[in-house]
């Protein structure tokens, strides 16, 4: 539709909001802001923060006018409600009132061009009630432009108004962000954008369907303008009428029936059918990564059902699908099939070629989904550190795991030495002294000397102990003075003369040394147990962060005592990831 003379305006010029009534989704601020005008307790300056598109600017402008409006009859005071004919109120619509000045701080970042500013602050208005200067992405501002506005913003005169609007509101130094009344301009929700679109297609005289009215509004992502631009594409698409079909085709967005179709394919572990669905998909015009989001809404939308069956966040139009889908899914196929997503999601995004990284992260997931979760492999290991036999036919190592029921992973034993916590004896259940080198340590431990018990424990290599006398030789990281300390330590808290001394002989490793090699040994058996590499072939990058314990049966059945020189805790073996 063109405005008289010809010359086209765009949707979102077209119908921009010119009275708080007209903001959609911004009651508390329109409320906040209604309140203070009435009361007269008008701010001397504003920030506005939001998203792109969802009415910063516009704000604005509409507390300009409501600021100088004066009525019809000319005697009017500041209004919530601006009469829009006043000589004010035509001049700020139509961007030429002398005393509104709006200043684009993306290109006028320098504190030359807020001098500019800031000398016209010291005089009257020409014309209206309140000079308003109304600064667009102020976040843009220089160091010096910011510390150069700081003066006037605190104490401008009683007839000048600052108005801010900013997307990116951390960039704005605190001192500034104090000085304003700060509104945080909310994303407008989906249901609400397409009711405000829907009334404009109408106005439009545009055929729409509803289906293409709830697309757009999803797509434009809380962002009124956003949805507005993709409004007036889609009816140059469709020659005055807007469709679902050809909606999806501009934003190459899959059809809903069809993203459900190609998740049950892969939740059932269909990866060859999987990779065709997607493949029709993409002949189909819909773009790789967006045809992953839909999965990604999907699978999140599922989840919120399988919560609250009641709730009413499924999609419109398929909660019928989707109710039962959600039920027969259990929370671990929909939270690994999300997390799964949405580092596909990236790799598609960053990928030579969008379409083959979709078709992998798929077959990935197909691969996976009949898989036991990870709770009840670990309830099986658990199971398998009871002593229980595996049956003598037991998963054999191969390239690739097949699934395995879940309920045969549970019953599953395996004759494999048993994993419990490390049982570190107490402080206080030791001798009266020390019996070990290591009851040394644990007693500095006891006797909070965390410092000296570090050097103790992993600088210190002993040579030889007795009851009473110690040899030891230190690393360099130890201190000089450590054999002296340690020894008038020992002598004070036993009330028994002990005597340490330096050695140079080689002695035993550090117990820090003992327990890494210990607990690498563990690590390294563990890892040759057949749940275990089954685990780790399954989910690749996996590993193995430690054992803590470990006790052998022997072949006469017996068990093994555990080793003496158990792990301190306060000092763990890191690992890179946890299995």
């Amino acid at each position: 539709m063109s405005e008289p003379g010809g010359v086209y305006r765009v949707l979102a010029r077209k119908y921009r909001p010119t009275t708080f009534a007209e903001l959609i989704g911004q009651e508390a601020m329109v409320r906040t802001l209604a309140n203070a005008i009435a009361a007269g307790r008008i701010a001397h300056a504003f920030i506005l923060t939001g998203v792109r598109g969802v009415g910063k600017t516009t704000t604005a402008r509409i507390i300009a006018r409501a600021l100088n409006c004066i009525g019809p009859d000319g005697k009017g005071g500041p209004t919530v409600e601006p009469c829009g004919q006043c000589e004010h109120c035509r001049a700020i619509a139509e961007d030429r009132h002398v005393d509104v000045l709006e200043m684009d701080a993306a290109s006028r970042t320098g504190v030359d061009d807020i001098r500019e500013l800031t000398d016209g602050v010291r005089y009257k208005p020409v014309s209206a009630r309140f000079k308003v200067y109304i600064i667009d992405e102020v976040h843009m501002l220089s160091k010096n432009a910011f510390n150069a506005l700081l003066k006037t913003l605190e104490e401008p005169p009683p007839d000048v108004k600052f108005i801010f609007a900013t997307t990116e509101v951390h960039k704005v130094p605190v001192t500034v962000l104090s000085r304003c009344q700060r509104f945080a301009l909310r994303r407008v929700p989906a249901d609400i954008l397409a009711q405000h679109y829907a009334k404009i297609a109408a106005a439009e005289k545009v055929a729409a369907e509803s289906g293409a009215i709830a697309l757009i509004a999803r797509a434009a992502d809380g962002s009124v303008r956003d949805g507005l631009s993709i409004l007036d594409q889609a009816i140059a698409l469709g020659s005055g009428t807007v469709t679902e079909a050809a909606v999806r085709e501009m934003l190459g967005v899959a059809d809903r029936g069809l993203v459900f179709d190609l998740l049950e394919t892969v939740l059932k572990g269909d990866a060859a059918g999987a990779v065709q669905r997607m493949d029709d998909l993409y002949q189909g015009g819909t773009d790789p990564a967006m045809a992953l989001q839909e999965l990604l809404d999907l699978t999140y939308h599922l989840t919120r059902l399988k919560l609250a069956p009641e709730s009413g966040e499924a999609f419109e139009g398929d909660r019928g699908r989707a109710l039962p889908l959600s039920q027969k899914l259990g929370m671990a196929e929909l939270a690994r099939a999300w997390q799964m997503l949405l580092k596909g999601l990236g790799e598609v995004q960053n990928a030579p070629s969008p379409i083959q990284a979709a078709e992998m992260v798929l077959v990935r997931l197909a691969y996976v989904a009949d898989l036991p979760a990870p709770a009840d492999l670990i309830k099986a290991l658990e199971g398998a550190g009871n002593g229980t036999q595996t049956p003598a036919n037991g998963p054999a190592p191969g390239p690739r795991i097949a699934p395995v029921p879940r309920a045969s992973i549970e019953s599953a034993t395996v004759a494999a030495p048993r994993i419990q916590p490390r049982e570190m004896p107490s402080p206080e259940s030791l001798p009266a002294g020390p019996q070990s080198f290591l009851d040394v340590v644990r007693l500095f431990e006891q006797k909070r000397e965390p410092l000296l018990r570090s050097h103790l424990y992993g600088n210190v290599h002993l040579v030889r102990f007795e009851i009473g006398r110690i040899e030891l030789r230190p690393t360099e990281a130890a201190p000089r003075d450590l054999p002296n300390r340690l020894g008038q330590m020992l002598t004070e808290w036993t009330g028994r003369r002990w005597i340490v001394s330096v050695s140079g002989d080689p002695g035993e490793a550090t117990l820090r040394e003992q327990d890494t090699a210990r607990a690498a040994g563990l690590r390294s058996e563990a890892a040759n147990h057949p749940l275990v590499r089954a685990v780790l072939e399954t989910f690749p990058g996996a590993k193995i962060e430690a054992v803590r314990e470990k006790a052998i049966e022997a072949a006469s059945g017996e068990t093994a005592e555990a080793a003496e020189d158990t792990m301190i805790a306060e000092d763990p073996i890191e690992g890179d990831d946890f299995l």
